[in-house]
């Protein structure tokens, strides 16, 4: 007889995961979706960075905050390695380079 507080024993008492790739039309167009906004979110703070350093200025840019919006995006990124969310670990490594590279920018090239 196994022990039901034994933790592996509890894991897979509590595992329903759906099937990937999910059979609901919906929910699969869903998952890729998400994949793109994972993408395209970061993607639009490449402007930023691109302003930086092609001009090396970053006049009115706080190196404070986009640095705390990088270590904010470590703690997701240990979430997702914890939960095993491959989305959430994908966005969030995005994440944290476009907002570690405007800190840096801002830390070099900023007026303050």
């Amino acid at each position: 007889m196994h022990d039901p507080h034994h933790p592996h024993v509890r894991k897979r008492m509590y595992v329903n995961l759906e099937p990937f790739p999910h059979p609901d039309l919906f929910k699969r167009a869903l998952d890729t979706l998400v994949y793109v906004a994972g993408f395209l979110g970061p993607a639009f703070t490449v402007p930023q960075i691109y302003e930086i350093f092609a001009y090396k200025s970053a006049a009115n840019v706080s190196a404070l905050s986009w640095a705390a919006f990088a270590l904010l995006d470590i703690v997701w990124i240990v979430y997702g390695f914890a939960h095993r969310e491959r989305v959430i670990i994908f966005t969030y490594t995005l994440w944290l380079i476009a907002n570690a590279a405007v800190a840096a920018g801002a830390l070099i090239y900023g007026s303050a």
